[in-house]
């Protein structure tokens, strides 16, 4: 099979940097694994247990029915004790500085948090507890979805990052469609008077002028020479009678003008909703990549047989490059939509299947779970899970997600 040796190259370079990515996150995994050997004790409720002598507490994240929040129990000499005899107070230190203070009041037989635990739930945690009259504290790392690279890796991966920002989205409807000659383009141009062509000036595919002599005709009638002009300036598409024929009230010469052409664009009932006559649309050439801009100028009432709506734009064509019969593909933008906050949608990923970017702290990548509004072509609303101003990774974060996932990182709590 014959392939391209320069796709077979990218390929394989792309291939050698995700192994050497992923060996470098299996060392670093391992090390870190090496450093948590001891890891926290499972509680009877599934959560953490933190223990002090003969006592010891359990906190859990719960989220089944309700939005993610702590909970805590406390016990003592391995039995359970009533969450009014506890008062605590929990610290969550997340990757961008922010902390998330907790306050406890009792319900049933646990604390429960004063506030919502968001998305994602990775952060260092320090808890104080009291009980009859003894302070006890604790600290351990809750991470999930992060990853670190050193720059020489950062750079090895090719991994590009951009702002989260405000934007403004530009929707755009994408249609196909072919060039034509509008009817006004056409001319026939015929004798006034039978006679016989004496002189031909002009070639087919010669342009003209408009009032340029074309032929000369003797006069069947009264003998005498009279001169066909063209009636419009363009090209000669076609020429029909060469000199010395007798000519009657035949077509002598078609003259199309070329200067402008009609874009004719095919569109299904998802879009012809859309569109309106004066819209922008921008009109590329299949193979050349050229492009040229217009507006909307005709939307055609009713539906062909195949359920296509037609709708047509004209372009100038002085240059002579859109010529009738060329197909095309176009761009008609159906609205400017300023929004507070977007992210690039080649950054997302999926991690826990949920949307995903990779927010980027110095050398320290973490998901962050987003919520989408609008879209364009290029990037996304978020509503929710980013800050405004945060960098994120937008080139090869697909490199990020396979570092994450061969940790093993779960969503324990």
């Amino acid at each position: 099979m014959n392939k391209n040796p320069i796709i077979l190259a990218s390929i394989l370079a792309s291939l050698l940097l995700f192994f050497i990515v992923a060996a470098h996150a299996a060392g670093e995994h391992n090390d870190h694994h090496d450093e948590h050997a001891t890891e926290q004790a499972e509680g009877p409720h599934g959560g953490k247990l933190l223990t002090e002598v003969d006592f010891a507490v359990e906190i859990t994240i719960f989220e089944t029915g309700v939005p993610p929040e702590m909970r805590l129990y406390g016990y003592s000499n391995g039995e359970p004790v009533s969450a009014t005899e506890l008062d605590a107070k929990v610290t969550l230190h997340r990757l961008d500085g922010q902390q998330d203070e907790i306050r406890f009041s009792p319900e049933q037989d646990y604390l429960v948090g004063d506030i919502s635990i968001a998305e994602p739930h990775s952060y260092s945690v320090d808890i104080s507890v009291s009980y009859q009259g003894q302070q006890y504290h604790w600290h351990y790392d809750s991470f999930e979805g992060r990853v670190e690279l050193n720059d020489r890796i950062f750079t090895l991966a090719g991994i590009g990052t951009d702002i989260a920002k405000a934007q403004v989205l530009t929707q755009k409807i994408h249609l196909f469609g072919v060039i034509s000659s509008p009817p006004t383009a056409h001319n026939q141009v015929r004798a006034a008077y039978p006679g016989t062509l004496t002189e031909i000036m002009v070639q087919q595919g010669d342009s003209v002028t408009k009032g340029q002599r074309l032929a000369r005709i003797s006069s069947t009638a009264t003998l005498k020479m009279y001169d066909i002009l063209s009636p419009a300036s363009g090209i000669i598409t076609d020429r029909f009678f060469n000199n010395n024929e007798l000519i009657r009230d035949e077509v002598l010469f078609n003259i199309v003008d070329f200067s402008s052409v009609y874009v004719e664009l095919s569109a299904f009932p998802d879009d012809i909703g859309q569109l309106r006559v004066g819209m922008p649309v921008s009109v590329f050439s299949l193979h050349h990549g050229q492009s040229a801009d217009s507006n909307i100028s005709y939307i055609a009432p009713q539906m062909t047989e195949g359920h296509i709506a037609r709708a047509r734009a004209i372009l100038d064509n002085n240059s002579g490059y859109w010529r009738p019969g060329m197909h095309i593909k176009a761009e008609v933008l159906t609205a400017k939509i300023p929004v507070a906050l977007a992210v690039q949608k080649r950054a997302i990923q999926r991690f826990r299947d949920m949307p995903v970017v990779f927010a980027r702290y110095g050398n320290t990548f973490e998901v962050r779970m987003l919520q989408f509004g609008r879209e364009d072509d290029d990037y996304i609303e978020v509503t929710a899970g980013l800050k405004a101003g945060t960098e994120y990774a937008t080139d090869n974060s697909f490199v990020l997600k396979a570092d994450v996932l061969k940790s093993g990182a779960s969503h324990d709590h």
